[in-house]
């Protein structure tokens, strides 16, 4: 899953992206307010990291505009501010969590994969379709019962899948749901994927329709 982090401390920025890289999401790093409010592909990260002391405007305003212009993805705000006025305001501006700096990595993974559990309308992280079990907190995936060893962008692939099983999606969005903006991203990569995928949870479980994309499950 992909995340955008705003964030213009360098070296925090950097450091944040590099443990959540390791804990397998897909990270861009926007560093002002105008870079975040212009990112062009918005529409699919899986969630957004927000600071609010940004250089070149207010972080509330910037999350106003993106729920104005129907930004739905959750919305975690991780700032410096921890008075009750900065959490009541930053709650009805529409953000999902507010986290006050500075937090240990794994209560911010946490309260992450507590929103993702909300916007799903799942009560339990893991995440389950026709055998197969996957915990993104633990990265352990079951097929039938026995654990499954995957690569990190497989990993990443299936947790897609399951959460948009029986959906068609095309090979471009996969790129874009996997892949950082300044990855190198091929089309014919998705197909070595979805190959090497299939070997491991049965090919039947994955469809691929000509000219569409593909569709996991029914």
């Amino acid at each position: 899953m992909r995340l955008l982090l705003v964030e213009d401390d360098v070296e925090l920025g950097r450091r944040l992206s590099e443990r959540l890289r390791g804990a397998d999401f897909a990270v861009d790093l926007a560093k002002t307010s105008d870079e975040a409010e212009n990112w062009p592909d918005l529409d699919k990260m899986a969630a957004i990291i927000l600071d609010l002391g940004l250089p070149d405007g207010d972080g509330v305003d910037l999350l106003r505009n993106w729920r104005a212009n129907r930004v739905d993805c959750p919305i975690l705000i991780l700032t410096a501010r921890g008075s009750w006025q900065d959490k009541v305001e930053g709650l009805n501006a529409g953000a999902d969590d507010f986290v006050v700096k500075p937090v240990r990595f794994e209560e911010l993974l946490a309260r992450l994969n507590a929103q993702f559990r909300r916007h799903m309308g799942k009560r339990e992280n893991v995440l389950e379709h026709a055998g197969l079990r996957l915990d993104p907190l633990t990265h352990v995936v079951e097929l039938d019962g026995e654990q499954l060893t995957l690569s990190r962008q497989e990993f990443r692939l299936l947790h897609l899948f399951i959460r948009r099983a029986g959906q068609v999606l095309p090979q471009a969005d996969i790129l874009e749901n996997l892949y950082e903006l300044e990855a190198e991203r091929e089309l014919n990569t998705v197909e070595v994927l979805v190959g090497r995928l299939r070997r491991k949870i049965g090919k039947d479980r994955i469809t691929t329709l000509r000219g569409m994309g593909y569709r996991f499950g029914q």
